[in-house]
This record gives structure tokens, sequence and C-alpha cells, in this order.
């Protein structure tokens, strides 16, 4: 009797020592922003973009920032205001070459702002 009674609690024992707290798992994912050399997709906008506005530059953050401008971006159905902003020039020789609207037989089409 004895024995069945320690078999019985060892046994139990063994059992409950399997039901543990479930590990926690961190997964991490990486991504890696990719530079393409070849002509990005041109969206053509049939109604031209409203008149720039003009807007008040600031005071510049520190030595080597430039001010980019403000545009008009597309977002599929309407043009929204984005306003100009200051950003760290890349190398002393670069200049900043704003971004703006082209006109095209059959509506306008936005050129990004970049450096050159």
């Amino acid at each position: 009797m004895r024995t069945t009674c320690y078999l019985s609690i060892v046994t139990f024992l063994a059992v409950a020592g399997c039901a543990t707290e479930p590990t926690t798992v961190t997964t991490t994912t990486t991504t890696q922003e990719v530079t393409t050399t070849g002509p990005a997709r041109e969206v053509v906008v049939s109604r031209p973009p409203p008149p720039v506005r003009v807007e008040t530059q600031t005071v510049a953050p520190g030595p080597g920032y430039v001010w980019t401008t403000g545009y008009w971006r597309w977002t599929g159905t309407t043009y929204v205001w984005v306003p100009g902003t200051w950003v760290v020039r890349p190398r002393p020789t670069v200049v900043w070459v704003a971004g703006h609207w082209v006109p095209r037989y059959n509506g306008w089409v936005w050129v990004p702002g970049h450096w050159q």
C-alpha cells in the first residue's frame, strides 16, 4: 500500500511538472530600404494642381540644413498641401531640386524633389 501511495505521488508530481508556463518567443523583422535607378511609374492627374502656397521660411535648425518648399500632393482623389521643411544636406556640394508638377498632353505629372 505504501509503495502504491509513493508511486501515485511521484506520478502526480511528474505529470504536474509537465504543465509549465508557455515560453515567450520574440521575433524581429528586418526591412531594407531599396533605391532603384529606373524610372518610377508616372501618375497622370487630369486636373491641374492649385497655385503653390506662399510659406514663411523659419530659421534653420542648424548648419547644413536646406529648406524644401511645400507642394501639392495628389491623394488619388484630391490635392493635399504638404508644408515645407528643413532637411539635412547629405554632402556639402549637393543642391536640392524642388519637386514640381509638369504638364503633359493629357494631364499633370509630379516630379519629386531630389538632390543633385
